[in-house]
Order: structure tokens, then sequence, then C-alpha cells
């Protein structure tokens, strides 16, 4: 269906492939993964055509139709948010286009000697507008929306007045509406709430054309995808198997690699010792000349090319009192909105709550009001003794000096540390050498993501609140992130769509729903097997 043939293709100095060949056959579901910046986007956009390999070939079967998600949604307003989806929706749209303007033509009196022919064809342009299932464009579209987790009310509002991760949405629904033979998906899950998460989940498993995705989301990609194309060091390797078995299999790879390059190793250092010694001594000229030979027709075993993943030990916090925050009879409202009335809730020493709730049920509300980035309109919350406080949320980002570099963000930060322990934070939470001298103004949203809670737990708080902290993270940053949160020995209140994170760091749980909140004990684990559900609404 999909054909990468021995491509080559550079950036600048940097090669990001060579003699490299994929196969993406039909109906298949295929992960895309690799570093950042190893060429995952370059593989999108050769596919469809925006970018050309240096050398080999793309090639697509003859009238497959391809449809691409990526980040940049471009320009989106001036019409509703199912007119902006339906848009999308491939050859139905154009026909929908002509018969509209057909609608029109016909009660136009200036067309009235024209009126015959229009008839004729507004009759043909019907007829397949309905063999193309344009009737049920309008419901399909919202059906879409309504699993992406727009309202009804916000479907017929201009899409110009959502924010860009809504915009993000709507540049999804297009693609699912459209239902391509094959579906590009560059981070689908990201800007989506866990609800939405688990409806694409179901969707793209009932999809069925081709998909190619990349994602930061573990348990999104083992869901759906059944096999794996990994950019590595510019070559292609496919496997057939989940992310999980993909792990696996390369881990096992690397260490058979690894010991193979160790006895190649051994066995070199064996041969020049040989060589070495005797290479002054007549009576082994002919041996050292035989080994000499030897070691120049070997075919010399490369060492693993791998990741360095660096881990992030935590200076465990002082200890706070038992009670860490105390909500008690707290009223909240938005306008004539109630998300809190009379609501009563107390987190312990040690305890990790991670908050379940749908859109708008008011988890963020609650760590805001916690954390006192925001007053209750009656009632009271208060932190217990010796109780620091770590609060990360997104507009945590937009706090930071813009002007300042990486490396000058954390040592104004810290002063005293050492230049080893900064260096070691930094090379942690992904930043390089060359990284460090970046301006913040110029990181993205991820790298600013991981700036912030790098500053936060390099001398951690013994309560942390965080909101999300796994948005715009990569596999490795998350990976990272939760084996130092598994030794964190503070207490923790947290907001997270990522199953991974929650099900790894929670132990109790809070639910949010209509009729009141609703405390678990146990972890979101133990929350899944106890409701069947994986959120609140949601049915596995």
């Amino acid at each position: 269906m999909i054909r990468l043939d021995s491509i080559g293709h550079q950036h600048g100095q940097q090669i990001l492939f060579l003699e490299a060949s994929a196969v993406i056959n039909r109906g298949e579901k295929v992960g895309l993964v690799g570093p950042n910046g190893a060429g995952k986007s370059t593989i999108f956009r050769m596919i469809v055509g925006q970018e050309a390999p240096d050398q080999g070939q793309v090639a697509i079967d003859r009238g497959v139709r391809v449809g691409y998600f990526s980040q940049d949604v471009g320009e989106m307003k001036g019409r509703s948010v199912v007119a902006e989806t339906m848009d999308g929706a491939g050859p139905v749209a154009d026909v929908a286009q002509e018969l509209e303007k057909l609608q029109h033509a016909l009660a136009d009196p200036a067309q009235a000697d024209n009126m015959e022919k229009l008839l004729e064809r507004f009759g043909d342009v019907q007829a397949r507008y309905d063999q193309l299932g344009g009737y049920a464009l309008d419901a399909t579209a919202r059906e879409i929306l309504a699993g992406l987790g727009f309202s009804q009310e916000v479907m017929d509002g201009d899409v110009g007045n959502l924010s860009g991760g809504w915009k993000m949405r709507v540049a999804l629904a297009r693609i699912l509406l459209m239902k391509p033979d094959v579906m590009l998906l560059d981070e689908p899950s990201n800007h989506l709430d866990l609800e939405s998460i688990i409806w694409l989940e179901q969707f793209l498993k009932g999809f069925e054309g081709a998909i190619l995705m990349t994602s930061h989301d573990r348990e999104f990609m083992n869901r759906i995808v059944k096999k794996i194309i990994e950019i590595d060091g510019g070559d292609l390797i496919t496997y057939t198997g989940d992310y999980d078995f993909y792990e696996k299999q390369r881990a096992l790879s690397e260490a058979q690699q690894e010991a193979q390059y160790e006895r190649q190793q051994a066995m070199l250092a064996k041969e020049k010792a040989f060589i070495a010694r005797f290479k002054a001594r007549a009576s082994h000229a002919a041996q050292v000349q035989s080994r000499v030979k030897k070691l120049e027709k070997i075919d010399l075993v490369e060492p693993p090319r791998r990741e360095k993943r660096v881990l992030f030990e935590f200076v465990q916090p002082p200890r706070s009192g038992d009670e860490v925050a105390k909500v008690q009879k707290i009223t909240k409202r938005y306008g004539s909105k109630t998300i809190y009335d009379g609501f009563d809730f107390l987190v312990r020493r040690q305890e990790r709550w991670c908050v379940m709730g749908v859109n708008g049920a008011g988890k963020s509300t609650l760590l805001k009001l916690i954390a006192q980035e925001t007053k209750p309109d009656s009632g009271n919350v208060a932190l217990g003794a010796n109780v620091k406080l770590g609060y990360f949320a997104q507009h945590a980002m937009d706090v930071l000096d813009g002007e300042k570099n990486v490396w000058d963000t954390l040592s104004d930060a810290f002063p005293k540390a050492s230049i080893g322990s900064l260096r070691t934070l930094a090379g942690c939470f992904g930043f390089s050498k060359n990284d460090v001298e970046k301006k913040v103004r110029s990181l993205s949203g991820g790298e600013k993501a991981r700036l912030v809670l790098a500053r936060m737990l390099f001398d951690p708080p013994n309560f942390l609140v965080l909101d999300e902290p796994t948005n715009h993270l990569d596999m490795a940053t998350k990976e990272m992130l939760v084996e130092a949160l598994k030794g964190f020995e503070g207490t923790m209140l947290f907001v997270s769509h990522d199953r991974h994170f929650l099900s790894a760091l929670s132990n109790r749980v809070i639910e949010l729903l209509p009729d009141g909140a609703h405390p678990y004990t146990g972890g979101y684990t133990e929350y899944v097997q106890r409701t069947g559900r994986e959120a609140p609404g949601v049915h596995s």
C-alpha cells in the first residue's frame, strides 16, 4: 500500500535516513517510534508529498486516499465547528459544496432561463451526495465531535472562538470523518482528556483502513498498533507486535549485540596483544602476519546505539504533619455553574490522590483551591503543619523568564548547587550540553514543561500538586518522571490523562461526579477493577 524503498534524506549536516526501507500494508495499524529529531514527521511529510527523499522513493498504490493529522492545524475561522469538520470529509465535501451552490442558483430569479438544466444537474448531484452518505454526514460529524469532547452548543459555534488545543480536536475530527484508506496521525492524543482518548481508541480499533501513528502515550499505542517501525540511526527497523513487545525485543537485541560486541573486543584485544608481543621475533613472523591478515578481514561489530537514559534521584523532602491538606465545606461557582457545594476532602501524609472527572467536573479547580491559586466562595482550605507545597500547572510555563537560557534558569534557582549536580539534573530532564544554552523563549511546550518540573523537583516540596504534568512529555521523559516519583516519600495530588502515570503512582482515587465526590481506597488500577470503567462515564 505504502512503500519506502531505500530512502536517503539529509537535513543540513544531519543524516536522517540512509538506504532505509519499510512497508505499510492494507489495514495495518503501525506505530512509528524514535527519539526527538529522528525524522518521524519527515516520514509523514514524505508520504503526503510535502517533502521528497534525496535518494530512493516513496511509493503509494494507485487510488489510495491518505489523511494526515499533524500538530500544525492552520487557520480556522468564519464557520461553525461542525461545518469545518464536514469540510474535510473528502469527495463528499466537494459534492456538498456543489449542492449548496445549486440550491442558491435555483432560488435566484436571474437563473430562471437555466432552470431546467439546473434541476437536472441538481438531481444528479443530489443522487451522488446520497450515494456517498452525505445526508448522514452531519450526524456522523456530530457523533465524532461528541466523542472528542464537544458539546452540541460548541459544535454550532464559530470555530474561530476555540483555543489551539480545541482546534486540534477539530482537525482530528476532519480526518476521522474523512475515513481515508490510510491515516497518518502525528500525536493524535495530545490535547485530549482521558474520556476522549478512550473514545478515540475505540474508533481507531474499529477503523478498517491502515494507520501510521506516533504517540507519547504508551497505553494508547499498545491498544491500537500491532506493528512498530523504529527509526534507529538512519535505518527503519520493523517489529511485529505492540509497543511493549517492541521494547522487550529491542532490549533483547541490544543485550545480544552488546554481548557479541564484548566478545569480539576481547578477541581483538587478545590478537593485538599477541601481535604486539611477537612482531619483533623472526621465529613468529608467519604467525604474526597471519593474525594481522585475519584482523583486516574481520567485520567489526558495532556497539548498540542506545539513547542514554539518566535517572533522577530525589533529595527526600522534610516530613510534613499527618494531615497535609484539609478542605472543609467549600462552595465554588463560576457564573451560574456550581462546581462545589459543601465539599469536604482530606489529604493525609504519603497519600497519592489522582482526581478523576469529566470536563468541567472541577478537577483543576480542586488543585487550584488546595494550591491556594484561587479562593472558595465559602468554606475553608488549610495546609497542615510543615507542609511545603509545589504546584505544577500549564500556566507555570508562562512565568519562566524568556530571556534566560536553560542553564541560567536552573543555576539561578539553585545558586549553591554544584555544576555537576545541575548538569545531571538537566540531563535527566532531556537537556544535553547544547540544549542548556537555548533561550527559554525558543523552547517548545514540552521543553518548557521539563524545565519547570526540573526546577520544582531538584529541591522537592513534600506535597506535590500536579495538573497534567505529562502533557507534551516524550515517552522517555515520562518514564524517567514515573520512576523518580515512585521513590518520592512525600504526598501527591494530581490530574493526568496518562493511564501509565495514573496506574504507577496513585494509591487513592477521588471521582468527581454530578451526584458528588466518590473516594476510593487503592490506586487507579483498583478503581478500574472496582468500577468497570477507565474514566467517569466511560465503560470498558
